[in-house]
């Protein structure tokens, strides 16, 4: 089966550091949050690992006071444009969703592409997430930097 726009459109423009605005019910908040894709080469991965960006920060703190501080890494709007607040994203909770999942949400029109990340801050958030002793090992082994044709 061909892919459709929306799917030929997220393949073309996804990259590391891509950003998307939607609701994922896992969460457990009725908010959209945003979502930073972390793949060294999302196009060519099985799944897309996205980890999500929040302003509660305390709580965050709190909640992985257990967990390498390397593992909570916060950003301002200065940092990163797409933020209007001062945010945390927990590297402990990864999201691994195929590309289809994304672009299914495009084409309802329940998401919203904000500004690519730079590159060095998706690096702190894949340190994070190798860092984190509650992630996969699976999840890992696709953002480890020599696992990866790409540099």
């Amino acid at each position: 089966m061909p892919d459709t726009y929306s799917e030929r459109h997220i393949k073309s423009t996804i990259v590391a550091g891509s950003v998307y605005y939607f609701y994922e019910k896992s969460i457990g908040s009725p908010k959209q949050h945003r979502f930073i894709v972390i793949n060294i080469d999302p196009l060519n991965d099985p799944k897309i690992i996205l980890v999500c960006a929040s302003r509660q920060i305390d709580y965050f703190k709190s909640l992985r006071s257990n967990c390498p501080c390397d593992t909570l890494v916060e950003m301002t709007p200065l940092q990163y444009p797409g933020f209007t607040h001062k945010s945390i994203i927990d590297c402990n909770g990864v999201f691994p969703m195929p590309i289809s999942a994304i672009a299914n949400k495009h084409k309802k029109r329940k998401l919203q592409e904000l500004p690519i990340m730079r590159l060095r801050l998706v690096r702190d958030l894949r340190r994070g997430v190798l860092l984190s002793p509650v992630v996969d090992e699976e999840i890992k082994a696709l953002l480890r930097e020599n696992n990866s044709s790409q540099h």
